[in-house]
């Protein structure tokens, strides 16, 4: 099955944390990285905090969503994520965007990402991998969403870290 994963970082070394995200979830041995968005430099949303870099990873995997969203969670705690306020700081923050297709809506996990419309730090590089795709529920495809998303301080910071 095919997945896009948002991956995104404002403490410490952000660029590693990027990359330790991508080998992470490739040394999964149900889940490749096929491709990766370049990395995007984002104003955040919410408190006052750093800058954000963003990207897009593109997954093969055999996993679940469930399954999926738990890998997720475990490597973004490896990466020393600790949960704090709602659009906080983050050593390292996954979600789930897609996932083939599926409309999903459990109390752990809502696919596709239930803000996915609202964020131009998401979209930019979600629309570099596949800009015609349909995201599901929307009637759009990315790069429409993306057309539409409310404007955010978004620049481009340099090829994705592996």
């Amino acid at each position: 099955m095919r997945a896009y994963v948002g991956v995104g970082s404002n403490l410490g070394d952000r660029w590693a944390r990027l990359g330790l995200a991508a080998r992470s979830l490739d040394a999964h041995p149900l889940v490749a990285v096929t491709r990766a968005s370049r990395v995007y430099d984002a104003e955040p949303i919410g408190p006052p905090q750093p800058r954000y870099l963003n990207a897009v990873l593109e997954l093969d995997t055999s996993l679940t969503p469930a399954a999926l969203h738990a890998l997720l969670r475990r490597v973004e705690l490896a990466a020393g994520r600790r949960r704090g306020p709602r659009w906080g700081p983050r050593a390292l923050d996954l979600d789930l965007l897609l996932y083939e297709g599926l409309t999903l809506r459990t109390p752990a996990l809502t696919v596709p990402h239930p803000a996915i419309a609202a964020r131009r730090f998401v979209l930019a590089p979600l629309a570099e991998l596949c800009p015609d795709l349909a995201v599901p529920g929307t009637g759009a495809t990315v790069a429409g969403l993306l057309a539409a998303a409310p404007p955010l301080d978004l620049s481009l910071a340099g090829p994705y870290p592996r």
